[in-house]
């Protein structure tokens, strides 16, 4: 441990950009997480991170100032891109969730403190089992590993407000909104339709009360549509984490100015 002593700033700009990292990311950042295992994973990972890389001791003075400010927004950022990307599945749950009729029953979740749809909430944990399944989770640690090959250390000024950055945001709302819509497209095109049978029934037969029987039938069908799809889903899912990694990658060559 002594040779961490002459280059302790280092070690200390590699704890912020993981702990940041660690704050923003899925999985990682949940709260039923203890907040002391938290700590201890951003200190093992950027101690073993702290001899792959062959850098310089950095003075502590004003610059390092806007060196750990620089490497706080950088973790965040990229946990950040893995959180919207992950939440393409509550977006699509809370889509299928206005059509089957539960849109007024959102439960808090106990990841986020937040409230989520309840098939959003299905999918969410969905997403996080088949994380877990393909290791994916490896794949988001490789992430903030291999981020120093593309922003280093020493570098005092990433791209943040570049063109090309703020477009590839602006695309990646825009994708995670048709990833939302594609994967409950199943769902709600079928619930729309019985809702369209319902209100056929309603106007034929006056005297069936359509609102008593139309709840239940439209659970029924979207429970059905959704386990007839499932297969389709987590393979949506999967594509989904690649794109999440793939989406880091990028982000980070665009602010290291690749």
């Amino acid at each position: 441990m002594t040779e961490l002593i002459p280059k302790a700033s280092v070690l200390l700009l590699i704890l912020v950009r993981v702990s940041a990292f660690f704050v923003s990311i899925p999985l990682f950042s949940y709260r039923t997480i203890p907040p002391q295992l938290k700590i201890a994973l951003a200190f093992i990972l950027s101690w073993m991170m702290y001899y792959t890389l062959n850098i310089e001791a950095i003075p502590i003075d004003g610059d390092y100032i806007l060196l750990v400010l620089k490497e706080a927004i950088i973790g965040l950022m990229i946990g950040v891109t893995a959180t919207i990307i992950f939440s393409a599945v509550q977006i699509a749950g809370g889509f299928i969730d206005f059509e089957m009729g539960f849109a007024m029953a959102n439960i808090i979740d106990p990841q986020t403190g937040a409230q989520t749809p309840l098939m959003g909430q299905f999918f969410n944990f969905l997403l996080l089992f088949v994380l877990l399944a393909i290791n994916g989770h490896h794949l988001i640690l490789d992430g903030i590993f291999y981020s120093y090959e593309f922003m280093p250390i020493n570098q005092f000024f990433p791209r943040f407000g570049d063109a090309d950055t703020i477009e590839f945001i602006l695309k990646l709302f825009g994708t995670v909104f048709a990833i939302a819509f594609q994967m409950s497209a199943p769902i709600v095109a079928t619930l729309v339709l019985v809702t369209l049978a319902l209100g056929i029934t309603a106007k034929t037969v006056p005297q069936l009360n359509i609102f008593v029987i139309g709840f239940p039938i439209k659970i029924a069908v979207g429970f059905l549509v959704l386990i007839i799809s499932m297969g389709v889903m987590v393979e949506v899912m999967e594509k989904l984490i690649e794109l999440t990694i793939i989406s880091m990658r990028d982000l980070m060559q665009l602010l290291g100015g690749a």
